[in-house]
């Protein structure tokens, strides 16, 4: 998802009639297979090598913090496309191991580095994942979990082809207060910057920020992002991913 609250409020709320912020099973990784393309995969080249993730250059790698042992890296296809790769890595060792891997939708018009409310383009950075929820009751989820079917039914109307997208979401930690419910309306750094982003259910297109995947991967990341790990999501073009 990203889907902006109305107005000044978050994305998660702009959801408009056939605009949302969806697809199924294990996807091909953009760069091709581990080890091949890109020497980070295989681990070969030396340490800072080794615990550098997957087609993540180093400006970005400098922002993954130290403790983190889990890594959901949003590979957009180009900067003004809605199409994406979301890739679940482990940290085993000092080495990112693949733990699933989904066909993926952002915003509709791309990524920014300047992300502001309303510019359907979802921001490009480095950001931890503390708190999930949903419409449906909490599906075995590690990380905190609000369940509100009220609260997420109400940024959709009744028939409504998105009407299950909020069915399980996890937010991105973008302009909002991390231990606060996904649906929380709080911007720490003003309304203009936007916020109510979110990894949510796929609907086959693009999202007003939002990051999409398919309900199982949506399961998988419930089930296997642990807070005691330091979860992150690294999301952006791959162009400014790798560099």
């Amino acid at each position: 998802m990203s889907h902006a609250i109305s107005g000044a409020l978050a994305c998660a709320m702009l959801l408009t009639g056939t605009t949302a912020c969806g697809g199924t099973g294990a996807h091909k990784l953009p760069w091709g297979a581990p080890g091949i393309n890109n020497p980070a995969a295989s681990g070969s080249p030396g340490p800072a090598a080794r615990i550098r993730l997957p087609g993540v250059g180093s400006r970005m790698s400098k922002q993954v913090p130290a403790d983190s042992r889990q890594a959901v890296v949003v590979y957009g296809n180009d900067r003004d496309s809605s199409d994406s790769t979301v890739v679940l890595y482990e940290k085993r060792g000092t080495a990112w191991k693949t733990a699933g891997s989904w066909p993926a939708h952002n915003g509709r018009m791309g990524w920014t580095t300047d992300h502001h409310m309303d510019d359907e383009r979802s921001p490009v950075g480095v950001f931890t994942l503390t708190d999930a929820g949903g419409g449906l009751q909490d599906p075995g989820s590690k990380l905190r979990y609000w369940y509100d079917d009220n609260a997420f039914a109400s940024m959709t109307e009744d028939g409504d082809e998105h009407v299950h997208d909020f069915d399980y979401v996890i937010a991105i930690d973008y302009n909002r207060q991390k231990g606060a419910p996904p649906f929380d309306w709080e911007r720490p750094d003003g309304v203009e910057k936007g916020g109510g982003i979110w990894l949510h259910l796929d609907h086959g297109d693009g999202t007003s920020a939002c990051v999409t995947v398919p309900e199982a991967g949506m399961k998988a990341l419930l089930h296997t992002l642990d807070p005691r790990r330091h979860p992150v999501v690294v999301m952006g073009d791959r162009d400014r991913l790798g560099a």
